[in-house]
């Protein structure tokens, strides 16, 4: 049981090329280590910084009892009840995802009657968005290519445009652009996303948690 408890539950080599590509994507810092996992400078209003870690590992308790404030992010691979037993009381679990894989083929749907695609990539982001007839954005996302591994990012449907397959071809126009054929596809779905992801062929390899201090 122990063993299960301190196993990596995602390949770390792999979690870092995603970390790295969602950095790049994002315009934010590259990731740097730190207690055994791994530091972005977010800077956002509600997110001064994250740790990044493969698995649940001591170090994760170290770091948090060393946090005081909020708006900083510790997220791991694995569960949430995992994640919370390395923590100190003042720290609470937030929404969590689930990492995912992806191998094969992804068919690109037709799109429906009134939406159009626009695909293009600049200094490594793929962008692609879906519009309707009057300009208006109903669907978008980005992806980029790096370190063996091809990351999607902020996948996002209207809500408006959903359940008509927008998310599907959007998925599909961005891993067109995928230049290395041994590039693990890759990315971190929310709970509203998991169904849509498998049911594209996408697997689950972890649990994916976050916590903070609120």
């Amino acid at each position: 049981m122990e063993e299960q408890e301190n196993a990596h539950l995602a390949d770390p080599g792999l979690l870092a090329a995603w970390l790295a590509a969602r950095s790049i994507a994002r315009g934010l810092a590259p990731p740097v280590p730190d207690h055994g996992g791994w530091r972005v400078e977010t800077g956002l209003p509600g997110e001064i910084r994250r740790y990044v870690f493969s698995g649940p590992v001591a170090a994760i308790s170290t770091l948090a009892a060393s946090i005081h404030r909020p708006h900083i992010l510790i997220k791991m691979c694995g569960t949430g009840e995992q994640l919370l037993r390395l923590l100190p009381p003042r720290w609470q679990l937030l929404p969590g995802g689930f990492f995912m894989t992806h191998e094969g083929s992804l068919p690109a749907p037709s799109l429906p009657a009134g939406y159009r695609l626009v695909v293009a990539t600049s200094q490594a982001i793929t962008t692609a968005r879906i519009l309707t007839g009057d300009g208006s954005v109903a669907a978008s996302g980005h992806a980029v290519e790096h370190a063996g591994a091809f990351v999607f990012d902020r996948i996002v449907t209207e809500a408006a445009h959903r359940r008509q397959g927008l998310g599907r071809a959007l998925i599909a126009a961005l891993a067109a652009r995928q230049r290395s054929g041994s590039a693990r596809r890759v990315l971190v779905a929310t709970e509203d996303g998991l169904k849509l992801y498998a049911s594209l062929g996408w697997h689950t390899r972890s649990p994916y948690s976050t916590a903070a201090i609120i």
